[in-house]
């Protein structure tokens, strides 16, 4: 199939592709709080990633940003879920989220926030992202094997979030 075939012209529907990464070591998940001066997030915990570069695949987008926000390398990475996230118009994000188990390997600082390990059991205590509190149970119930699991985010009439997973 050609590319003048694929259907991309403006007015269609699109997605800004990102990722986000949750790594585990043992009970405990590597969270980043966002720094106080980030106009998205400031102060609040969340996973690793960002955006997906033009030319670089899911995955590969994935290695790059944990790599660059914390240093790490090595981390196995599976593919736990894709978010479909429609904030209204004619563009939404498309978010690839992976998990990985930390096995070696030294964090660094970011300038994207202070990285920390925070206990499974006690996120509930932590100011976190506004979805995580739904979708990080998800990824942690998950084993080995378990298929990629897939949600829709979008926002009410009171312009509050929803999320919807799918079977």
């Amino acid at each position: 199939m050609p590319k003048s075939d694929q259907g991309v012209f403006d007015g269609r529907y699109s997605i800004i592709p990102r990722t986000l990464i949750f790594v585990l070591r043992g009970d405990e998940v590597l969270m980043i709080k966002g720094a106080p001066s980030k106009r998205l997030w400031a102060n609040l915990y969340n996973g690793i990633g960002g955006h997906i570069d033009r030319g670089e695949d899911a995955l590969s987008a994935a290695r790059r940003e944990l790599y660059e926000e914390t240093g790490l390398k090595d981390v196995p990475l599976v593919l736990a879920g894709t978010v479909m996230i429609d904030a209204g118009g004619q563009k939404g994000i498309g978010l690839f989220v992976f998990r990985g188990e930390y096995t070696q390997g030294s964090l660094r600082p970011s300038p994207e926030g202070q990285l920390e390990w925070v206990p499974s059991g006690a996120l509930s205590n932590y100011p976190l992202v506004e979805d995580l509190s739904v979708l990080l149970p998800r990824i942690l119930q998950m084993k080995p094997g378990d298929p990629p699991f897939s949600a829709l985010y979008f926002y009410d009439e009171r312009d509050q979030l929803q999320i919807v997973f799918g079977a």
